[in-house]
This record gives C-alpha cells, structure tokens and sequence, in this order.
C-alpha cells in the first residue's frame, strides 16, 4: 500500500497572505489540526499546525516578565512566529513531503523521525494530497498479515471513483471522509453529519462497479463543530 492508496485528496490549504483567525476558523469548520501553505502554482511552501496557533494565542494573553525571558532566550525568529498575523509569518517553513508511490512503512518511519502528525504528497512539486497518522493506521488496518488484501491499480480507480462521486453528488464534505479499497473491498473512515450522509457515502460506495463489501466506520461530527 502507498500514499496514495489511504491520502485524503481534498486538502484543505491556505495561502501564504491568509490571517490567523481566517485558519483558526478552517481548522474548527473542517475537524483538522493543521494547513498546507501553498502558492499560485500548488506548490507547498509550509504547514501551519494548531501548536502555530497556539504560540501566537499564548502570545497575546500571557506576557512574560524580564527574567523569564532572560532564561527563555529570544530571536527575531520566535518573534515572528509569537506575533505574526498571516500564514507565512507563523508557519512552518520547507516541510517534509512525499510522492504518491511512498510505501506506508516508509511513511510512518518518517512521521516518527521528524515528530509530525501529517505529511503532504506531492506530484511534481504540487499538492495532491496528505497523509495523517489517522490514515496510515487505517491502511495497516486493511493490509494486516492476517486480511491477505493488497492493493491494486482497480482499487486505485474505484477508490477516485468513489470520492468523485460523494463529492459532487452527495453533498458530503469529502476533505472529512476516508475510502481505503483492496481487493474490492472498501473501508469507509471519518466524520459526517448525520446519519443521512453516512448512508449516502455508503451508497454511493456500493453503486461504484467493481465494489465487492463496504464496511462503514463513518462517525458523526461532535457537537459543536459543524459547517460555517
């Protein structure tokens, strides 16, 4: 199995020039815990994470007094990033990316050994996709040595199809939602509204040829974070 195989592909993204509270709002809207930055071209320049936001908060409501700075240290870097205001103030520069073809055990060995949560899959330089460790964990779950499942090109297909279709027909916020398909068979993970859209994101799995058993794990969006 490989990025491309458990990435979600509707990311969520900013620019460069966006606002802090602009992101904050993202974030809550779309149940995530962090942003690519990008540019005009789709190309990615950083990631603003929620410990971003969280230094930029602290900054404003707490102030240090002269000897804790003096223990702490200070730099026009830390500066930036506890007192910017827009997205290439604050976040976190050249990120770590990866290609579609990337192997999850690969994956997953750089997760740990850059300590981050998600990771962004490009082609040719630009943004098609992001792999959390929600989504590797989904993956080794469908490719176990005891589910004897691998993943193929057709799977690839059904997969997109599946995706295509909640995306333009349903309704459904598919930058939350998850398909893993091997063998045909198709896992679906993540959040919808209600019970409605979970049976819509399962029909539209089922409709899809060569979709062999759809397994739902979708949940519901907890209360109080829902669609602006």
């Amino acid at each position: 199995m490989q990025a491309a195989d458990v990435m979600t592909t509707n990311v969520i993204s900013v620019t460069a020039d966006a606002e802090v509270r602009e992101i904050a709002s993202l974030l809550l809207e779309h149940g995530i815990s962090a942003v690519p930055v990008i540019d005009a071209d789709q190309r990615v320049l950083g990631i603003v994470s929620e410990g971003d936001l969280m230094r930029r908060v602290e900054n404003d409501i707490e102030h240090k007094s002269w000897w804790l700075k003096l223990i702490s240290g200070s730099s026009a870097g830390e500066y930036v990033k506890s007192h910017g205001r827009r997205a290439g103030e604050i976040m976190t520069p050249k990120p770590v990316t990866i290609g579609e073809d990337e192997p999850l055990h690969r994956i997953a060995s750089l997760l740990e050994k850059h300590r981050i949560k998600r990771v962004p899959v490009v082609r040719d330089g630009k943004l098609v996709g992001i792999v959390s460790r929600s989504n590797l964990l989904r993956g080794f779950s469908v490719t176990a040595p005891d589910t004897g499942l691998d993943v193929s090109a057709d799977d690839r297909e059904i997969r997109d199809a599946i995706l295509k279709e909640v995306d333009e027909n349903t309704g459904v916020l598919v930058d939350r939602i998850n398909v893993i398909v091997a063998e045909g068979n198709v896992q679906l993970w993540g959040l919808v509204e209600n019970q409605e859209e979970k049976l819509a994101v399962q029909v539209a799995a089922e409709n899809t040829s060569g979709v062999k058993a759809v397994e739902n794990n979708l949940g519901f969006v907890p209360r109080g974070m829902s669609s602006f």
